[in-house]
């Protein structure tokens, strides 16, 4: 093979490359109340860039191990004591899904299967009974459960909605992201959601 062709060859094996997806596979898309086959890209939804989890001052009044939610700015502060805490990038509730309140961590899972409430089912009458868990599961790699409540942190496998209010008012992050916080907090934690 000359030049010419050896360049032509690689010519077009990148601009296949750069053609192809990455990965395509079903999600939920709440503004269509649908299941649908997303194509997902290396860089998300074209736009995506991860918000990466950061230390940072934190002067709050909680204690070490608590988590607080910060709705409006998407963000999650889990306090790590001595006036810092770290700081996540989320998702949350789309409008008429944002809520407020304390409550603690009442269970931890890895991988956990998703049963959609009832409500959400009345809503979207398409949806599965159960998804058992995995990279495809809308709970992502690790979930947190909240009070009495239908709400968790949990992973997702869509992290380009990081940063966007899309949730039924569940809090998101990546799956990476979730597996950090998942391996700090304990059952009994604090969380303190604010609008």
């Amino acid at each position: 093979m000359d030049r010419r062709q050896f360049t032509i060859a690689a010519l077009a094996a990148a601009v296949a490359a750069a053609a192809t997806p990455a990965s395509a596979k079903l999600y939920y898309n709440p503004d269509t109340n649908r299941w649908e086959e997303r194509t997902v890209t290396s860089n998300g939804r074209g736009h995506y860039t991860p918000i990466p989890r950061i230390e940072v001052p934190y002067d709050g009044k909680y204690k070490p191990g608590t988590i607080i939610v910060e709705t409006a700015e998407r963000r999650l502060y889990f306090v790590l004591g001595g006036g810092e805490a770290l700081r996540y990038g989320i998702g949350v509730g789309r409008d008429g899904f944002r809520w407020s309140g304390q409550h603690s961590i009442t269970r931890k899972a890895e991988w956990p299967g998703w049963t959609p409430p009832s409500e959400m089912r009345r809503r979207v009458p398409d949806l599965p009974a159960y998804m058992p868990g995995g990279p495809d599961n809308p709970l992502g790699a690790r979930a947190l459960y909240i009070g009495a409540t239908l709400y968790r942190i949990h992973g997702t496998s869509e992290p380009w909605t990081i940063g966007q209010a899309v949730s039924s008012g569940c809090i998101r992050l990546t799956n990476e992201d979730i597996i950090d916080l998942y391996d700090r907090v304990k059952v009994g934690s604090l969380v303190v959601v604010r609008q």
